[in-house]
């Protein structure tokens, strides 16, 4: 492998912590970001990797089979689509909403429009016609690559963008198919600049619309070495990522963090993401690397874990707080510690226990390499010691590569993130005396459900546009897989009454205006709502009624059913 000075130096941090990668004060000690003024890393780090190099890279796992793909073929494939999508239009900068599910089109789209410095908006299939209309709006979107199945979600979306099509031609979409005709002899029109923006990722709303993470050339690719290194992976890996395209986690683990360790990727298709499907991959492709959130952990335990898979090696989990029961079941079963791990949409991997590691169950682990945490007083900001809960924080002074550059169009929110030499991740921890950390929750009223975060003000602006409804609260609820769903107190406006004709009718203006993975799974009515002199409601005291709910779904969102 032949690179240039950036590609080098992308590489020898890289090696930095695959050398240390079972000791973490060494890793700590000795790693330092690479920060070179240009970088991109589809053209600096992966084509030189991928150059002559036939080992399989991605592996996408389908009902009809596999689809294999080696790293020359993505280097060759996404040279020609890059070329393609600059004959359809697209330039650098310009912000290109992809909403693909696992399939080959979407790795290849990626990496195109990474060489094309484009700024790529991901996008979960699922999304409302609503939630795809304020993408296109506020990201300023010019160009769309969309699953064919999608397309009557677009009609009569207002903007001027070009529409591409993966999986058929729908009238008025060009099919990506095309690309298959063009050069694979891309050029780049000038060098990347390191700063250049290349992801802008919408996060779930709070009081307000979701919130724009933006990311550049160097912050998500060379960020994500942190993601590789608490994953504990290596050249020639096999690596299974249950993520869905379109949230961060997916680039975390299904792009970056294993081509990064030139480890290979295997990706369930949306119709092989069941837990008996994921046993199976298990068991049958060379996996030697798993990471999953808790919920499919759980799901995993549920269906019957059965025997270790022959050659896995690690196995990790993100996206909340893993269960010690599903800890000690899986240990117990296959002899392998599932490690946790911590990080956002706005960051790469914060915190993690890494392999060489001892697993305390309930830890969030320690400081990966390149980050420095600190916990300070969610109010005065005072730095707190050990034992004590405040809110996580990441030191600035020698400011981590994997940080965002801010929140697009919100000067107000991007200083806020930012006050005081600080990342505030809004989350509140435990400091512990060895240096990890135990999480304690959102210092704000959001919850996790199936590995998706939810708003329960999103939730409950849907539920007052209901005619039976006058007044509603949204708060989390156990579920034994999803961890929490969503819990509805509703106040019934006349003339309606807190019956089952009501709920039905609730349940299914919820489920019109809503994706399966924001949904209400339960309704109590009341006459009620506790709130304070300011008319704020005591979610707290909503919380403490932990008895059934007056109404359950007949089925469960798709979301649910799906794990």
């Amino acid at each position: 492998m032949t690179f240039g000075p950036a590609g080098l130096l992308f590489k020898q941090a890289r090696d930095t912590l695959l050398r240390h990668r079972e000791d973490l004060e060494a890793a700590r000690r000795e790693f330092s970001w690479p920060r070179p003024d240009t970088f991109n890393w589809a053209l600096d780090w992966f084509d030189p990797m991928a150059r002559g190099n036939h080992r399989t890279a991605l592996r996408v796992v389908g009902a009809e089979g596999d689809t294999e793909l080696s790293f020359a073929d993505l280097s060759r494939r996404s040279d020609q689509v890059a070329c393609w999508l600059r004959d359809q239009g697209v330039r650098r900068g310009d912000p290109v909403l992809v909403v693909l599910d696992n399939r080959p089109a979407l790795w290849e789209t990626l990496l195109a429009s990474i060489k094309l410095g484009a700024v790529v908006v991901p996008t979960y299939v699922t999304a409302s016609p609503a939630e795809l209309a304020d993408r296109i709006a506020r990201a300023g979107v010019r160009h769309v690559v969309a699953e064919a199945a999608l397309a009557p979600r677009f009609d009569g979306l207002p903007g001027e963008w070009s529409r591409i099509a993966v999986g058929g031609e729908p009238a008025g979409w060009t099919d990506h198919r095309h690309s298959r005709s063009a050069p694979a002899d891309f050029r780049p029109d000038a060098a990347t600049a390191a700063d250049d923006p290349l992801f802008c990722y919408f996060t779930s709303g709070t009081t307000s619309l979701p919130k724009m993470v933006v990311h550049t050339h160097l912050s998500y690719p060379v960020g994500h070495l942190s993601g590789m290194y608490w994953n504990g992976l290596r050249p020639g890996d096999v690596h299974l990522n249950i993520s869905a395209p379109g949230w961060a986690k997916h680039a975390w683990s299904s792009f970056f963090v294993p081509w990064n360790a030139e480890a290979q990727i295997v990706a369930p298709a949306a119709e092989r993401s069941g837990p008996e499907h994921i046993a199976e991959v298990l068991r049958t492709r060379g996996v030697t690397s798993f990471c999953a959130p808790p919920s499919v952990w759980r799901a995993l335990v549920r269906h019957g874990i059965g025997q270790r898979p022959p050659v896995l090696r690690e196995a990790t989990s993100a996206g909340e707080p893993l269960d010690p029961e599903v800890f000690h079941t899986v240990r117990d079963a296959w002899g392998i510690e599932i490690r946790d791990g911590y990080g956002q949409t706005e960051t790469t991997g914060q915190l993690g226990t890494p392999p060489g590691r001892r697993v305390v169950p309930g830890r969030m682990g320690w400081p990966m390499p390149g980050y420095r945490a600190v916990v300070v007083h969610p109010e005065t900001g005072a730095p707190l010691p050990p034992g004590e809960t405040g809110e996580l924080c990441i030191d600035l002074a020698d400011r981590p590569v994997g940080v965002m550059a801010g929140y697009a169009g919100d000067e107000r929110r991007t200083a806020a993130a930012f006050a005081g030499g600080l990342y505030h991740t809004g989350d509140l921890v435990v400091g512990g005396a060895d240096g990890s950390f135990r999480y304690v929750g959102r210092a704000d009223d959001m919850f996790k459900s199936f590995d998706h975060r939810i708003s329960p003000l999103e939730l409950e602006r849907v539920l007052l546009s209901h005619p039976a409804v006058a007044d509603a609260a949204v708060v989390p609820h156990p579920h034994p897989i999803g961890q929490w769903v969503a819990k509805a107190f509703v106040v019934p406006a006349a003339p309606h009454s807190g019956d089952r004709s009501t709920a039905e009718d609730v349940f299914g203006h919820l489920d019109r205006e809503l994706p399966p993975q924001k949904q209400v799974h339960l309704i109590t009515f009341t006459d009620r709502l506790p709130r304070t002199a300011s008319g704020k409601v005591r979610r707290a005291e909503l919380r403490e009624r932990t008895g059934t709910a007056d109404f359950q779904r007949e089925r469960p969102p798709m979301a649910a059913r799906a794990e």
